[in-house]
């Protein structure tokens, strides 16, 4: 499958690719970056490329996925956002990571407008979750940014997290 490229004002969202790899497992391996995906203590440069093929995967059998995130103005990957839904998710979830360094810059909401445009437009979404610790302020914060309210609680990866369930309709597309 070829994953479509979105554009914001400041950001390409674009697919993964083998090239990316060096980049990625920098940002992966820092461990307050992955905490809150349930990897306090960051990701080896393997496991960043299985959570990087886990997204091409995830294209490829659902017909979307995660974008990969290059600030235009410097050509740098700066993180991951878009869509998930994996076996046993409660919903349709748009999800965002963001290397520390460009954390604040407001890189998390701008791509995850898009990607809920983007499901809106083109899958015809019309509902969206994000699943955030009840500790990670920095993702609620993202989430209330979007648009998104608490709506309940569930338990994901094999009932190993409880967390919050924001979420928000997504209205009607405008073609």
């Amino acid at each position: 499958m070829i994953v479509p490229e979105v554009q914001t004002e400041r950001l390409v969202m674009r697919g993964f690719g083998e090239d990316d790899l060096d980049e990625w497992a920098a940002i992966c391996s820092v461990g307050e970056v992955t905490r809150w995906l349930g990897d306090p203590d960051g990701l080896s440069r393997e496991d960043a490329w299985r959570r990087m093929a886990y997204f091409v995967g995830h294209w490829e059998l659902r017909g979307f996925g995660q974008w990969a995130l290059i600030e235009r103005e410097t050509g740098k990957l700066v993180g991951r956002t878009g869509l998930l839904q994996p076996e046993a998710w409660p919903g349709l979830e748009v999800g965002w990571l963001i290397a520390q360094e460009h954390w604040g810059r407001g890189f998390a909401p701008e791509a995850g407008r898009a990607s809920m445009e983007w499901a809106r437009e083109e899958l015809g979404a019309d509902h969206i979750i994000s699943l955030i610790e009840d500790d990670n302020q920095r993702s609620a914060r993202v989430a209330e940014k979007l648009g998104m309210k608490v709506e309940g609680r569930t338990r994901i990866v094999n009932d190993l997290y409880e967390v919050r369930i924001f979420g928000t309709e997504l209205g009607t597309s405008s073609s």
